[in-house]
């Protein structure tokens, strides 16, 4: 399951606003890159076969198998104060993250 908080629905609420033909679901994915090995990534896509799918705060969020299995438990916080971090995500399979937050192992 990944859950999204009150304030990272409404970011990505706005957002999807913002980009209304991009796709009705939050994408959640894994890709190699970053210090870590392994980096986050988001977009607006459309659920495909074998997607599973979550509901959080009102945000239809997809993800295929391999993804889930490396996020799966996670949580999505926003922060858009005084630092400007943005997306926070906490991962409870990550053996290790880099200080950016962007990617993991």
């Amino acid at each position: 399951m990944i859950t999204l908080s009150e304030r990272a629905a409404g970011q990505i609420q706005s957002m999807r606003a913002e980009a209304p033909d991009s796709g009705t679901c939050l994408r959640l994915f894994v890709e190699t890159g970053g210090c870590s090995g392994s980096q986050y990534g988001m977009s607006f896509d459309e659920a495909k076969p074998g997607d599973a799918r979550f509901e959080s705060e009102g945000v239809s969020i997809v993800l295929d198998a391999a993804s889930l299995a490396k996020l799966d438990g996670t949580q999505i916080d926003f922060d858009d104060g005084l630092q400007g971090r943005g997306f926070e995500i906490r991962n409870p399979n990550a053996k290790n993250t880099c200080g950016c937050g962007k990617s993991f192992n």
